[in-house]
């Protein structure tokens, strides 16, 4: 008892010898690893933070934001799943970040600083193997409705591709809002390649189908008459707000087939109010062989819900059962401004339960990918329901119009509900 109270009596005095914390020995490491892939020039982010002079004025803002944990963006619960890209500061980090700011966020040793990280021409993960762009710039309007515009690009591949990780890239983030990059069917001999602009509606869901809220316990399961859920296997890349480039673990690729198209969707807004131009590239990176799983890809959906107007919790589910032994590798939640969170659960086959992901506060603005740290093996004849809450009530903030009921639709202001899976066999 004696040695333990000595020792407690020294923890004062170590923390005084070793000093506050300074940014280029404390804070530079953890801005570096969490913050600045998207806080640098021509990101996502609001403001740069690669250097002292950039972070310091935003000090008292940084420990607000992480003391809050609005930042790093993470919004899976821990009592749910295990994700290797977990994002979150520890309690340590955490409390590090705020003695800073306490005691007047100084600077530090300048031979302390790590090196900054390098991104080549803002590519996440260096230079791609191969960048794949739209044929020419295109042309947004200063104002008028979204636009929601496909264009098919011929990458020239006379052989399967295997890639690893691929990254599509906005050529204009201030008017991309999203975007996705699905490979098309490969074209019959002598078919030239073609690159076309398709203009989208996005319309939601015409009134006179069926309301399926609860999309689990219905024949249709929430689709629309006439559609099918199938595997996404054609989607190779998206880009929708927060979320990062597409990365598998080693021995897991997508194949792009021989003579493939790749058709870009892209969804534009005129938020600028002024003209602007964009050219969206997707940056591929190949494997260096084929690989031992080929990646697989499903979106959950309910395309049939209705959620009233001044509805502050509308329950809304979609539910799909494997037909084959699967191994889960990753989720993301989307929902569009109503979104409130977001539950994945397997039941198995022998009756139990597994809770997989849980978005306890879903935000648009955030739609991030979790990646389980070790797949997760779901026998044949499990059932994957997604059940997602919405608030379209005048508590929230970013209701577009609490006054109206909303379907599914494209646009912004309209609703989706869908639960995407990556998966191998």
């Amino acid at each position: 008892m004696a040695f333990r109270l000595w020792a407690l009596a020294l923890l004062p005095i170590a923390a005084l010898a070793a000093g506050p914390p300074t940014y280029t020995k404390d804070v530079a490491p953890l801005l570096f690893q969490h913050c600045t892939a998207c806080h640098r020039p021509g990101e996502i982010a609001p403001m740069p933070l690669l250097t002292y002079s950039e972070v310091r004025p935003w000090a008292k803002s940084i420990a607000e934001a992480v003391l809050t944990r609005k930042m790093p963006p993470w919004d899976a619960s821990p009592e749910f799943g295990h994700f290797r890209n977990d994002a979150r500061l520890s309690d340590r980090e955490i409390a590090s970040i705020k003695e800073w700011v306490k005691t007047g966020a100084p600077e530090g040793d300048r031979a302390d600083l790590p090196p900054a990280p390098v991104y080549v021409d803002g590519w996440r993960n260096g230079k791609p193997d191969r960048i794949v762009t739209l044929p020419e710039p295109y042309r947004i309007t200063a104002s008028g409705p979204d636009e929601y515009l496909d264009f098919t690009v011929d990458p020239g591949f006379t052989e399967d591709m295997w890639v690893r990780m691929a990254e599509l890239r906005p050529g204009n983030r201030k008017v991309v809002h999203h975007a996705h990059v699905f490979l098309e069917t490969p074209a019959k001999a002598g078919d030239p390649a073609e690159s076309k602009k398709v203009t989208v509606g996005a319309s939601g869901t015409p009134a006179d189908l069926p309301v399926v809220n609860d999309g689990c316990s219905t024949p249709e399961g929430g689709m629309k008459p006439g559609s099918k859920l199938n595997e996404l296997g054609s989607l190779l890349a998206s880009y929708v707000p927060g979320k990062g480039p597409e990365v598998w673990a080693d021995g897991i690729a997508h194949r792009i087939p021989a003579h493939s198209r790749f058709q870009f969707q892209i969804h534009y807004s005129h938020a600028t109010g002024k003209p602007e131009t964009d050219l969206t590239s997707v940056g591929l990176y190949f494997a260096p062989a084929p690989p031992l799983h080929e990646l697989h890809r499903i979106d959950l959906h309910n395309l049939l819900f209705e959620i009233p107007a001044g509805a502050a919790n509308q329950e809304v589910t979609a539910c799909y059962t494997f037909d084959k032994d699967v191994e889960l590798l990753s989720y993301v939640a989307h929902m569009h401004l109503r979104g409130k969170d977001m539950l994945f659960e397997a039941y198995l086959p022998d009756g139990t339960t597994r809770p997989l992901l849980y978005v306890p506060r879903y935000r648009f603005q955030w739609q991030m990918k979790y990646v389980n740290s070790d797949p997760i093996a779901i026998p044949k004849g499990t059932r994957i329901k997604v059940t997602a809450h919405f608030d379209n009530s005048v508590n929230n903030a970013e209701n577009p119009d609490p006054a109206k009921s909303v379907r599914w639709g494209q646009a912004t202001v309209n609703e989706m509900m869908d639960g995407w899976l990556e998966f191998i066999e």
